[in-house]
């Protein structure tokens, strides 16, 4: 699996936007390879609706067919293990500031979905311990936004160099945004 999906074309953005899409792409990201079947089992819809989206990112390079060990199931994965924009880039267009404003409303969805599902009984004593949530109201600059964005992936990669063969190690979604607040912008 490559590393990043670096979207140029607001087209390629909009197409991966839609919320049944970008929920599948993230199990598949997530959960590893599933037929349309398993994904439509995990989202509640059909298995119709599913695989008309899954060749969908297939044809704009978000997935692809993953061998089954038997031949008869058509099993999806992802290519990739992230998404990647240029916002100054898509804001260039119409098509493109509203492609980004909805990826932005995914990621948040994303993040309510994960909350909805929150059990702290299912956790450890560990991972209650160290699991949560801070929101840090700064004033900063363009440029400090940019610098505070590039260290913490920086240190995303780190950590994730050190851990991911870890056996002890299990997933954990990181969530970051850096949105400039009332009329300033």
């Amino acid at each position: 699996m490559d590393e990043v999906f670096r979207i140029t074309d607001p087209q390629v953005l909009k197409v991966v936007a839609h919320p049944l899409r970008v929920r599948m792409l993230g199990l598949l990201r997530s959960d590893g390879p599933a037929t349309a079947s398993e994904l439509a089992r995990r989202v509640g819809e059909s298995s119709g609706s599913t695989s008309y989206h899954l060749r969908e990112l297939a044809k704009y390079g978000f997935i692809e067919e993953d061998p089954s060990p038997d031949g008869r199931e058509r099993r999806w994965r992802a290519r990739h293990r992230y998404t990647s924009w240029d916002n100054a880039q898509m804001a260039r267009t119409p098509e493109g500031r509203e492609s980004v404003r909805i990826m932005h409303l995914r990621q948040v969805e994303s993040l309510a979905r994960a909350m909805e599902g929150l059990d702290l009984n299912a956790w450890s004593s560990e991972w209650v311990e160290v699991s949560g949530m801070a929101d840090h109201l700064m004033r900063l600059t363009p440029a400090a936004v940019r610098e505070l964005e590039l260290r913490f992936e920086a240190l995303v990669e780190e950590f994730r160099a050190r851990y991911d063969d870890d056996p002890e190690a299990r997933p954990v979604q990181v969530w970051t945004a850096a949105i400039p607040r009332g009329d300033e912008t």
